[in-house]
């Protein structure tokens, strides 16, 4: 008897979720209740000083709190790790893999990992670090890997996979830098990775959807927010560049069934109502997408069908700009709307530009 496929998702299957980051002036147990009334399936759960602190006293008893929480709420999980002063208080971030001393953060990044266990988390993310100035960039390198080589070791006998994100400024930025990192540790089963949708349109050179389908093989996590080329900034959506329609059919052809969280960590002062905004946009761009898909059922076996469309549709306005000589515009921080206005797609800038820089 032959055994069927799984059939692809739809667009509409995709289980939407919201990163606590952005929502750095509620209480943990508050910031969860909000998600879910909201909607989300599932949550990103930022390790931080207010929101299930590693480092503070009593962590069995709070992990095992949270999690039943999380089993009230119907809401999944994944662990981000990009907490700014969790570990300095003086130093944003650091230290990092690449320091002299990283020793506090691999200690951290073996408590997230013991904690995404603990919660039933789909995967752990975490990224390299920017290089400190004095540190070689071949030493960064090593170090980086050695790093990654414990954290590896640690989610393996877990059994807990981690998503290594590629963060523009950062040692590994991009999907290239993430395979090269990926090779030199072996090609580690457990180490697949986080893409930040944002950051695709930020910094790499293919269009969004063929930066999914590229990496659909690894991807255990998605974070997404609107952007705009060459600048790090993560804007609500409607905001910046991306055609986000094609961007959820891109997951959906993937076979992509992990959370897609919504990521804003500057969006605290208006949490639940950018929030709300967000799941709005997200299901109406799920839907748009879904057109394409019940008009071109039978064809769905082709799955960067979708995405290559989509490609194509945004050559004819790339060629016009080119044509009139246009340099890509510049990203200024956004006004927030009332309501996220519809999803639109927009010229892709050279792949050259060097990222302005925000985290």
């Amino acid at each position: 008897m032959t055994t069927r496929p799984d059939p692809l998702p739809r667009p509409t299957d995709l289980r939407f979720g919201y990163g606590t980051n952005g929502f750095a002036n509620h209480r943990l147990d508050d910031a969860l209740a909000v998600i879910a009334d909201l909607g989300y399936t599932g949550v990103a759960l930022t390790l931080d000083h207010d929101h299930l602190d590693p480092f503070a006293p009593a962590l069995a008893r709070r992990v095992a709190a949270v999690r039943r929480r999380l089993a009230d709420l119907g809401l999944a999980v994944v662990i981000e790790t990009g907490a700014r002063y969790l570990l300095d208080p003086w130093h944003k971030h650091a230290p990092t893999l690449l320091h002299d001393d990283p020793t506090r953060r691999v200690e951290f990044l073996r408590r997230a990992v013991r904690i995404g266990a603990d919660l039933g988390a789909e995967a752990v993310s975490f990224w390299a670090g920017v290089r400190p100035e004095p540190v070689a960039p071949a030493a960064a390198w090593d170090r980086l890997v050695a790093g990654c080589a414990t954290v590896v070791d640690a989610a393996d006998a877990a059994g807990v996979p981690l998503g290594f994100e590629p963060e523009p400024g950062m040692l590994v930025e991009d999907i290239a830098g993430w395979r090269r990192l990926r090779a030199a540790l072996g090609d580690p089963g457990v180490f697949g990775i986080t893409l930040d949708i944002g950051h695709c349109r930020c910094l790499e050179p293919r269009p969004v959807p063929d930066c999914v389908l590229d990496v659909a093989e690894y991807l255990v996590n998605v974070q997404i927010d609107d952007m705009r080329r060459g600048v790090h900034e993560h804007l609500e959506f409607g905001t910046g560049e991306i055609d986000f329609p094609s961007v959820l059919g891109a997951l959906a052809d993937a076979g992509y069934r992990g959370l897609v969280a919504v990521e804003l960590p500057r969006h605290s002062h208006a949490a639940p109502a950018v929030a709300a905004r967000s799941i709005d946009f997200l299901r109406a761009a799920a839907t748009r997408a879904e057109a394409p898909a019940r008009a071109g059922a039978p064809a769905r076996a082709g799955a960067p069908a979708r995405a290559e469309a989509s490609t194509r549709a945004e050559a004819p306005a790339r060629a016009e700009a080119s044509a009139r000589g246009e340099a890509p515009g510049r990203a200024e921080a956004s006004a927030r709307p009332a309501r996220a206005a519809a999803p639109r797609s927009a010229p892709t800038d050279s792949p050259d530009r060097k990222a302005a820089v925000r985290m």
